[in-house]
């Protein structure tokens, strides 16, 4: 771990990007039925579990009086939940490793989940090749951000925009499924398409199984991104949500047991149905890991400050954004305002007077007086907030960054 500064807050917030990340690489692993990626994730989780044993060295070793030790224990229990969800990244890459078996169809449903990480690999006469990351601005330019690049037989993890992509490096990438098709344009590959349903007619209990796993998966994501919210902004109603999308989970891991097993029950060999157990157990310790990052939240117990200074610097940034009358959102339908491919950002969540709406559809419309809570990378921030009637500017005497109403 010598390579790694012994600074808490820069520790944080990489072992916060780094747990996001492996959860990334082992659903593409999944998708893609790659072995390498699954394993790469084996080695992210011996790399992260460094990282927590000296945090954790690092919070008892700070910790001079009581109070500190109070602090420091808000501390150690983000670090927790942070190792439980590197832990579910593994159980999903090993359903590759250990061949426990996926049904196409639950590939074919990933394929349209509200987040989706994807693979490609770049051509040498592409539009991304020779280019750097910054130049190319994917988050914003397709909603896609690059989150692995794999180079022969390298990996370079979490790349910033300095990186540039050379001719054959396999990019993995995580964001909206409608930039699948531009980014794959760009990197002059051929077209994808999805991986066929498979369609008798009649809804099995493996096709139910299998839409609730989907559901599970998005729901434990978005889960965690308001956890981190909550946090962020000390809202005890966000982690209230969390708690609300936590006991969703639990709920629907019940009834995919009970479909599994009858659909088992009706197959020659129900081997191939243990990677469903596997997924379902890897999503629900996800959504009991955003739980237990809200716990000092709900029970409104101090927190170190560490915390919220390290969550805004990791490489995706939540921002709490007010609609104002008159901006270029207001009365328009999610839709018609494409909110990830302009800006990059995923919507998790919009307060509407005192309740909040979670995982919001397409059809849902945004009004003047929402407060949209997105997480997404920071330089598309300045045009979310324009698009929100707002400029996002920094105060030259403090430094702090302030919403200016477009006049």
């Amino acid at each position: 771990m010598d390579e790694y500064p012994r600074n808490l807050r820069t520790m944080l917030a990489d072992a916060k990007d780094h747990s996001e990340l492996m959860i990334d690489l082992a659903y593409a692993a999944l998708f893609f039925d790659d072995k390498d990626m699954a394993e790469e994730v084996d080695d992210l989780e011996r790399d992260l579990l460094d990282r927590v044993h000296d945090m954790r060295e690092i919070c008892i070793l700070a910790a001079r009086n009581v109070r500190e030790a109070e602090q420091m224990s808000s501390v150690l229990l983000v670090v927790s939940a942070i190792e439980r969800m590197s832990v579910a990244a593994t159980d999903i890459s090993r359903i590759v490793t250990h061949n426990l078996g996926i049904p196409p169809a639950l590939l074919h449903d990933l394929a349209h989940a509200q987040e989706v990480s994807h693979r490609v690999r770049v051509r040498d006469d592409s539009a991304l090749a020779h280019k750097s990351l910054e130049t190319l601005e994917l988050p914003t330019e397709l909603s896609m951000r690059v989150v692995a690049i794999k180079r022969s037989k390298q990996w370079m993890i979490d790349p910033d925009g300095d990186d540039v992509i050379m001719p054959d490096d396999v990019l993995i990438v995580r964001g909206s499924p409608e930039g699948i098709s531009g980014l794959r344009q760009m990197a002059g590959a051929p077209q994808w398409n999805v991986p066929p349903a498979v369609d008798d007619g009649a809804l099995s209990d493996l096709d139910r199984a299998v839409d609730v796993l989907v559901e599970m998966k998005d729901i434990s994501e978005v889960a965690v991104g308001l956890a981190y919210s909550a946090i962020l902004f000390s809202d005890r109603s966000l982690a209230a949500e969390v708690a609300h999308l936590e006991d969703r989970i639990d709920e629907m891991r019940e009834h995919l047991e009970v479909w599994i097993l009858r659909a088992a029950s009706e197959m020659l060999d129900p081997s191939s149905l243990r990677g469903l157990l596997r997924l379902g157990g890897a999503a629900e310790e996800i959504g009991d890991a955003a739980q237990q990052l809200v716990w000092l939240i709900e029970r409104d117990e101090e927190m170190h400050p560490i915390l919220q200074i390290s969550l805004g610097e990791s490489d995706e940034v939540v921002m709490r954004m007010p609609v104002a009358d008159g901006s270029a959102i207001a009365d328009k339908t999610l839709g018609q305002v494409r909110l990830e491919i302009e800006t990059g950002y995923f919507l998790l969540a919009i307060r509407r007077s005192s309740r909040y709406i979670y995982r919001p559809r397409s059809k849902d419309t945004i009004v003047a007086g929402d407060e949209l809570i997105a997480i997404g990378p920071g330089e598309g921030r300045e045009h979310l907030a324009e698009l929100c009637g707002y400029h996002f500017m920094q105060d030259e005497e403090t430094g702090d960054w302030e919403l200016v109403p477009i006049s």
